[in-house]
């Protein structure tokens, strides 16, 4: 179905209704049996930013009583929205400049709390700062905000006030939440890093309220990073097991990270315990997926040039099954592995083999992936960077 906007992300299902975001910050539920808009909600502002470059490609997120629906707009803002008929019940900003700070990843949603994060523009333009921005999901009070560079200062900071810039937070899965812990796990781009108050090109670990950093760790290169524009955080951190995070990188490496080595605020400077090439040894900008089968863990990745998957064991990876198709991020559903390939078409593999089950047509893309739920699929097609103000919804029925 086309839509009034382009979904570069993925939806959410509620009630029998996928939810998108476009680039623009409409918010929409799509009837997932019938295909009919059911309602959608426009931010202020929109005409401003609309065929513009200031957009977000952020997947909006439900409660757990689905509810209410929190979606992020180019503004700034995240707004509190009715499942039943997108009304608003509040917004806030989680930024002093919109212009420069985008809000790229997914919104998250734990403990009475909706978790979001900024990064910046293509380009880089400084100056802007990647941080955590902590709301109460019933009353939309901005409660803790954890800020990357400058992390000595609380709140919401004037980017121009503070001497670094950049760090960006804008891995696809954005903050995530430790199943384990409550705790939050973000990883940064490009940056200065000393440590104590700049924490580029690193992977954190805080409080769940993002009031207290716990834990830390920047590979031994941190300034090559900089300096090459390999971002450590081009992907979110990936819980492993409660000992052990993965993360990508945009100098094609998936690193296993030892969670006790992190703990603490002191500085954590190499350590890993395995590094392994990304599916095609390029960047990754996507988010892996993990999958528990019985006594069985396999992780999953892909980049523009291949998709692959590992058993994981006791902080390892060890090879499964490499190809050299491309995709976005995996989802694991219905015992398939679903990998989307911005080139075009769904392709379904079995996830312990890589044996391609079937190809669903469909258009190109850029960031978007699919959801698999209650017999049917949903794919947003399109690219964020042509400034549409329209795209495409496929949604397949698999009953």
């Amino acid at each position: 179905m086309t839509l009034d906007g382009t979904v570069d992300s993925s939806p959410i299902y509620v009630h029998g209704l996928f939810v998108v975001t476009t680039t623009y910050g409409r918010t929409e539920a799509i009837d997932a049996s019938s295909g009919a808009v059911r309602w959608r909600f426009t931010p202020p502002g929109y005409s401003s930013w609309a065929g513009s470059p200031q957009i977000t490609t952020a997947t909006p997120v439900a409660d757990p009583t689905e509810r209410w629906i929190y979606a992020a707009s180019p503004g700034g803002r995240i707004y509190k929205l009715s499942a039943a008929n997108g009304h608003a019940a509040w917004s806030i900003s989680i930024t002093r400049l919109p212009s420069r700070e985008k809000i790229a990843a997914a919104l998250n949603y734990t403990r009475g709390h909706v978790i979001a994060v900024t990064g910046g523009y293509i380009g880089d333009a400084p100056p802007y700062q990647g941080h955590v921005a902590v709301i109460d999901g019933a009353s939309g009070r901005l409660l803790h905000v954890w800020n990357s560079l400058c992390s000595n200062r609380t709140g919401l900071i004037v980017p121009s006030t503070c001497d670094a810039s950049d760090s960006a937070i804008w891995g696809r899965s954005g903050a995530v939440v430790d199943p384990t812990t409550g705790d939050l796990l973000v990883a940064t781009g490009n940056a200065p890093w000393n440590g104590t108050t700049n924490w580029g090109d690193a992977v954190l670990r805080l409080s769940s309220d993002a009031s207290r950093l716990l834990g830390n760790y920047t590979p031994t290169n941190t300034d090559q990073l900089n300096a090459s524009d390999a971002d450590l955080g081009s992907t979110s951190p990936v819980v492993l097991d409660a000992g052990h995070i993965a993360q990508g990188g945009k100098d094609g490496k998936i690193r296993v990270l030892s969670v006790a080595r992190m703990r603490g605020t002191s500085p954590h400077k190499g350590g890993e315990l395995q590094a392994v090439s990304t599916p095609s040894g390029t960047d990754l900008f996507t988010a892996p997926a993990v999958w528990h089968a019985g006594s069985s863990t396999l992780l999953f990745a892909a980049d523009n040039g291949g998709t692959a998957a590992w058993r994981y064991r006791n902080g390892h990876l060890t090879a499964l099954w490499q190809n050299a198709t491309g995709g976005t991020s995996p989802v694991v559903a219905g015992g398939l592995l679903w990998v989307y390939d911005p080139g075009g078409g769904l392709n379904v593999y079995q996830p312990g083999s890589g044996s391609l089950v079937a190809t669903l047509p469909c258009g190109g893309g850029h960031w978007n992936s699919p959801i698999v739920v209650d017999g049917h699929v949903a794919l947003p097609e399109g690219n964020a960077n042509d400034h549409s103000t329209s795209g495409v919804l496929d949604i397949w029925s698999v009953r």
